[in-house]
């Protein structure tokens, strides 16, 4: 099962306090047994939203709108991509992380969607090219 793990935003992280050195200290050391054990495929931290851009789709319309984005409990300050056995493994896997901020924050998990889950949506031919789209990324990241 692959699951997304979402840092969520806080306002220190919006202000774009950085971590001190011993916080970046105890997450690198999270991430090496995260990967020491299989688990992580990837995963960075997330500038503020000020620095990013949102894209509103509204038929063919496309609209930017340049951060800071409000609701800082809604944004996501980083992320890491895990695959685990299930949802309770992951949930082992968080509870044992270092607290990713200085003060109180949220990590949520959300399981991805995998080609099977859409049934009979896709075809043979897109589960083919799905298939190559993953080898094509494989290749290149390695």
């Amino acid at each position: 099962m692959r699951v997304m793990v979402l840092v969520k935003a806080t306002a220190d992280s919006e202000a774009g306090v950085m971590p001190s050195t011993e916080l970046i200290e105890a997450m690198f050391n999270f991430n090496q047994e995260l990967v020491d054990a299989g688990i992580m495929q990837g995963g960075d931290g997330l500038k503020p939203s000020s620095e990013g851009k949102r894209v509103a789709f509204d038929g063919d319309s496309r609209t930017v709108i340049d951060g800071p984005f409000a609701h800082t409990s809604e944004l996501v300050a980083g992320y890491w991509l895990w695959e685990v056995k299930d949802m309770a493994e992951a949930l082992e896997w968080v509870r044992r992380c270092p607290n990713p901020m200085p003060g109180p924050s949220d990590i949520e998990i959300r399981p991805l969607y995998e080609i099977e889950d859409f049934g009979d949506a896709i075809t043979g031919e897109l589960a083919d090219q799905d298939e190559r789209l993953r080898e094509e990324l494989r290749e290149r990241q390695a």
